[in-house]
């Protein structure tokens, strides 16, 4: 019988940070880190996966994300503050150290983490974000490319201000299942590029919707348009890093993440092994944005196998 997952909030650095978490741990803790427009949730087949594996899955959502405490709107949004969040849950929950797996904006605080706290970390799962040692640049984007739309103070607000919250959410993970990267035309805005008759993928139900819907409801969308999306400039830069831990990419060849400025010649190029000299690197050829919801056999295969492949050390 599958375990039970349980749900908490941690006074973490002055906020109530919701965690949901599984498995006794007897081989370790795994830490999952979400994107957008995600929570816990799109963690899901994962934590009961290395449950039963003899894990321990925590999920927390994001500051100002889901159930979890809003920052101070007058608090700029900052990436150290999500490494010092992973770092007070590990010291509230008594996890000396643990795995890190991450995709989306999630993965830059599990990098960021890693190189940090180093005697913390057993090593990083990546989804679809690869290490850089620079803020991403999207100079040579079209205007109309979504994370730059999305950047504008009050351009997502009045788009997403349009429809409920639900339709939002639907909206974004029509889009961002696709392989094409989201980007509208002149005189068109994102929530345009799709409408209700575009199906939702055949992996996530209304059920699903809901979920995700519910959570939204409650943070709306002023932090996550904050974080990750009006902060990409502000990325600590780490051209010295060097990690010392086990590093693991898994890159979809059909995310259209795949597709901005240097991400695929960037990975194909051996370029990350700079940094990371224990890197490994798997493409999932059908693989979209949202794989571990998408593919979750496969992902969990791949996650597992990383995590028996590094045992925790008695």
């Amino acid at each position: 019988m599958a375990q039970e997952i349980e749900h908490t909030h941690l006074p973490i650095r002055g906020l109530n940070l919701h965690v949901a978490q599984v498995g006794k741990g007897e081989l370790g803790t795994v830490v999952f880190l979400h994107g957008f427009p995600e929570i816990w949730y799109s963690w899901r087949h994962q934590m009961l996966a290395v449950a039963a594996a003899g894990y321990r899955a925590i999920a927390p959502d994001c500051r100002g994300y889901g159930l979890s405490d809003q920052p101070p709107e007058h608090e700029e949004a900052s990436w150290e503050h999500l490494v010092d969040d992973v770092l007070g849950i590990l010291d509230a929950l008594s996890v000396p150290k643990a795995f890190l797996v991450a995709k989306d904006f999630g993965a830059m605080p599990a990098y960021d983490f890693a190189l940090a706290h180093p005697d913390r970390t057993l090593g990083v799962v990546c989804l679809g974000i690869p290490f850089s040692p620079v803020p991403f640049s999207f100079d040579t984007m079209p205007e109309g490319f979504y994370i730059l739309r999305w950047g504008e103070p009050g351009r997502a607000e009045a788009d997403f201000g349009r429809y409920d919250v639900r339709r939002v959410v639907r909206t974004i993970y029509v889009l961002f299942s696709g392989a094409k990267i989201p980007t509208a035309s002149e005189g068109q805005e994102i929530m345009d590029l799709a409408d209700l008759s575009t199906p939702l993928p055949e992996w996530f139900t209304e059920e699903d919707l809901d979920a995700y819907a519910a959570l939204y409801e409650k943070s709306g969308f002023r932090y996550p348009l904050q974080m990750p999306y009006r902060s990409i400039h502000r990325r600590p830069t780490h051209m010295n890093a060097k990690f010392q831990v086990p590093v693991f990419m898994v890159m979809g060849e059909k995310d259209y993440a795949f597709k901005f400025p240097g991400f695929e010649t960037g990975v194909r190029s051996g370029a990350m092994e700079h940094f990371a000299p224990d890197l490994k690197i798997t493409y999932i050829p059908e693989g979209g944005h949202f794989m571990q919801e998408q593919l979750p056999e496969q992902v969990n295969e791949l996650l597992l196998g990383f995590l028996k492949d590094h045992p925790v050390a008695a």
